[in-house]
């Protein structure tokens, strides 16, 4: 039996489908909540059971406000505030400024720390052990940087790939079976053909 897609409440065939969130969507229905932008099964965040792109729509809306989201040249987003103007496009931080350039006189040669030092001027703590996160270890997911071996599945603890994984309430989740497990549809096939349908304790036996 077709299931439902969560966008447009109309029944998804399998020739259109596409699988996220533990549940089957319209290929052309699994588009960003804040910028409309379409999306890929696995290279998205989610909010609320809502898909979000992950830069900058999730880093924007629920990332650490002031937190450099990208790499060198990246930008800083900020939410729209109430109480002073919005700002209508992204605020792009120097690396160095044109003045101090010139008090220190010319370049002796190029500078490594440069290179590394996040805007913040210190590296950032990671999100599951709360300590700091520097750039030779760091990956980037859900708007924080990440320790690579804290970035794991808060219900199996397997290890995610930045961008290959589901959120929920900040907290990052393998999409099979964990995701689909706890917060999709109760019941429903939550992989391809001939996979499994998984019971919500991971103790019980899983079903042909």
């Amino acid at each position: 039996m077709a299931s439902k897609c969560p966008k447009c409440d109309k029944t998804v065939y399998f020739a259109e489908k596409v699988s996220s969130l533990g549940k089957d969507w319209h290929r052309f229905c699994l588009r960003c909540e804040h910028c409309g932008k379409t999306l890929t099964p696995g290279g998205h965040a989610e909010h609320d059971g809502k898909p979000f792109c992950h830069k900058p729509c999730y880093a924007t809306l629920f990332g650490p406000k002031g937190v450099n989201i990208g790499g060198a040249g990246s930008y800083i987003y900020e939410k729209p505030s109430a109480e002073r103007p919005q700002v209508t496009g992204p605020i792009e931080v120097p690396v160095a400024r044109a003045e101090e350039r010139k008090a220190s006189g010319p370049p002796k040669g190029p500078s490594k720390a440069s290179s590394v030092t996040t805007f913040t001027g210190e590296p950032n703590m990671c999100p599951r052990c709360n300590k700091r996160v520097y750039f030779a270890e760091k990956v980037t997911s859900l708007g924080k940087d990440w320790h690579r071996p804290c970035l794991r599945c808060e219900r199996c603890g397997k290890t995610l790939t930045p961008g290959g994984h589901a959120e929920h309430d900040g907290q990052p989740y393998c999409h099979k079976p964990c995701y689909g497990i706890l917060f999709g549809p109760k019941g429903v096939n939550t992989g391809a053909v001939g996979s499994y349908i998984y019971d919500k304790d991971p103790e019980g036996k899983v079903q042909p």
